[in-house]
């Protein structure tokens, strides 16, 4: 707090001495040069309060450390004619700790080049017992499913020749990360939550060439992407696993194990796209993708202590080695044209296919140990999966009047797969997936009056065929907007989304439902030079219904979800009188709230306060409170709270 104290009284001596300036009386005007360089710099302090509560939980919802902050930071520079560029543009925010930061460079010279450099860190932490752990009950506090690492995303691209017609590009972006984690090693009978090491990395490279003709644009494209991931496990330590009562008279438990997971994976590339307008009333869209990945995967074991294998039989140490590879030749296409053969018709007919063929083969050895026998076993096997996906949609807009416009439409989506059989599965033969579904499409825009708009859209299906349990079978979806400037100053809207599927086939029996409804409001009174307001609410309700096969006990059992929520956020900003024209004092007050009831009632709240006072014409100094608070009366253990101060100074050019 002595920090805090010291930092507060050396900003609030520049604001003194900055108010004392202004008020001083104006400064001689001089003519106003043209700018080259424009923008501001955000640098700041954030102090934490102890967290109350769980730390865990906090970290996986906010996450916000202390120490000095880059906030923000966006430079603009023009310099037209110049000798090796016409504009830079950099940005950056959030450095300094905090989970998620970006940093942005744009650079052009008219005629030569555009290069774009785009770089994100995101810290990603997940630990939250409640939705993995069976032994939170008995007090066993442990996430068998949790994270925490660190994931960057660079991409660069080069384009030549821009605003010509041939625009050749190259670009190169990389996705990696690196961390830690608790995953299950999974056995029979019982899964035991254990440490993990985590890393993986994707390069992707890509180039080609781009035609820009008065009626027609070409894009030819080629790359190719390398991939690998490697996740470590070892412990040594006794671990019982998730079962809580003895199999067969006997615990099973875990003493130590060592597991390297290894992936490595090529792929290369080629993407065509076309767009042309040949006549002024038609226009025409296409696509084309096909690529050819390529894996190798290893996985190796060693494992001891005391565990299932089947009937009575029981073993003490398990090692293995797996070894496979897939190929997936994989092609997509699309296309597209709109045709506008009046004035009032519009008519938009696409298609699209994705095709992909996975064939892999692994190759097995294995030791099984027990206190008197040992079992050795060498298996190979080959799968496939073969899977086709393919859509045509129609949609037809249709202007009544000038204020009133239809749509209509169609759209059928189709395919089919095939893929081994599941090991439940008593014939023991290739599964044949189909797809079938037709969709009807309608939607109407009103526009009685200039300041009020309504738009309503409806989907409704009556499919018979799906791949999946919870994949859109028999459903229906309508969602209404309308927006509405009820004053100079006053802006209304409103959205309304309204959804049910279900899956009537026996031993599925999935009915869900879901209802969102939002109101927001932005009034700025005399354009918000005093005084501002943003408002909005939220209700949302959903169900769940669905049956499924229970891994254990090999039996239907139920799974039902409830939620209802209200979520709001509002913010007041107040500017305050200013003794200079350029940088205005103001005061924000607000905040949001987040209250469901059901299944997983929860109550989350945000209030904020913060102030901008300028010190001197390109100096502001802001301070900003914040309170965070999450509880959950079904799991008071996941509960924290905690406030948060941040202060610093703002530089504008």
């Amino acid at each position: 707090m002595r920090r805090l104290g010291v930092g507060f009284l050396a900003v609030f001596s520049l604001a003194v001495a900055g108010l004392a300036q202004q008020a001083a009386g104006p400064v001689s005007p001089k003519p106003v040069e043209e700018k080259k360089l424009s923008g501001s710099l955000d640098v700041g302090y954030r102090w934490n309060s102890d967290v109350g509560g769980d730390f865990n939980t906090y970290r996986s919802v906010v996450n916000l450390g202390e120490g000095p902050k880059l906030l923000d930071l966006g430079l603009h520079f023009e310099n037209p004619g110049g000798k090796y560029l016409d504009e830079l543009t950099v940005s950056a925010a959030n450095w300094g700790g905090d989970p998620y930061n970006s940093a942005r460079i744009d650079a052009e010279k008219s005629g030569a080049y555009r290069f774009l450099f785009d770089y994100r860190n995101i810290s990603y932490f997940n630990f939250l017992p409640s939705f993995a752990d069976p032994r939170i009950f008995p007090g066993v506090l442990l996430d068998q499913r949790s994270f925490d690492i660190q994931r960057r995303y660079l991409n660069t691209e080069l384009e030549l020749r821009p605003g010509k017609r041939i625009l050749p590009f190259l670009a190169y972006s990389r996705d990696w990360s690196k961390g830690t984690g608790i995953t299950p090693f999974v056995t029979n009978g019982n899964e035991f939550p254990v440490s993990t090491n985590l890393q993986d990395k994707t390069d992707h490279y890509r180039g080609g060439v781009r035609f820009e003709l008065k009626r027609w644009h070409l894009t030819l494209e080629q790359g190719g992407t390398t991939f690998k991931d490697d996740q470590h496990i070892f412990t040594n330590e006794r671990n019982t696993g998730n079962r809580t009562r003895p199999l067969l008279g006997q615990d099973l438990v875990l003493d130590t194990l060592s597991q390297a997971y290894r992936i490595r994976a090529t792929s290369t590339f080629n993407r065509i796209l076309f767009t042309a307008a040949p006549l002024g009333w038609i226009n025409v869209y296409g696509s084309f993708l096909y690529s050819r990945p390529n894996s190798d995967v290893t996985l190796a074991t060693n494992s001891s202590g005391l565990f299932y294998l089947g009937g009575t039989r029981f073993f003490n140490t398990g090692q293995g080695l797996l070894s496979g590879e897939a190929k997936q030749p994989h092609t997509a296409g699309s296309a597209s044209v709109e045709l506008r053969p009046t004035r009032k018709l519009r008519i938009l007919e696409s298609w699209s296919t994705n095709r992909l063929h996975d064939a892999s083969s692994a190759q097995l050895d294995q030791a099984i140990i027990s206190a008197f026998t040992q079992t050795d076993g060498l298996s190979f096997s080959t799968d496939r999966l073969v899977m086709n996906y393919s859509r045509q949609q129609v949609d037809v807009f249709y202007d009544v009047t000038t204020k009133f416009t239809l749509r209509g439409g169609h759209r059928y989506e189709w395919g089919d797969s095939h893929f081994r059989a599941a090991s439940l599965n008593p014939a023991g033969l290739p599964e044949n997936g189909q797809l079938k579904r037709h969709v009807g499409l309608f939607g109407a825009n009103y526009r009685p009056i200039r300041r009020l708009a309504v738009n309503v859209d409806f989907e409704g299906s009556s499919g018979d065929r799906t791949y999946f349990r919870t994949s859109l079978q028999n459903f229906q979806r309508v969602r209404g907007r309308v927006r509405f400037q009820a004053l100079p100053s006053l802006q209304l809207s409103s959205d309304v989304l309204w959804m049910h599927n279900a899956n009537p086939t026996q031993g599925v029996n999935s009915d869900f439902r879901n209802v969102v409804a939002n109101l927001s409001l932005r009034w700025s009174p005399n354009e918000g030079h005093r005084v501002s307001l943003l408002g909005s609410y939220t209700w949302s309700s959903l169900r769940s219904d669905l049956l499924f096969l229970d891994p254990g006990l090999l039996r239907p059992a139920e799974s039902f979800f409830r939620d209802n929520a209200h979520t709001g956020t509002a913010l007041v900003d107040v500017n305050l009188p200013s003794f200079s024209q350029t940088i205005i004092p103001r005061i924000s007050v607000g905040g949001s709230f987040f209250v469901s009831s059901g299944s997983r009632p929860s109550r989350y709240y945000q209030p904020l306060g913060r102030f901008l006072i300028p010190l001197q014409r390109h100096v502001s100094w802001y301070a900003e409170w914040r309170w965070y608070g999450l509880s959950q009366p079904f799991y008071r253990f996941e509960a924290f709270r905690t406030h948060q101060f941040l202060t610093g100074l703002r530089f504008t050019l």
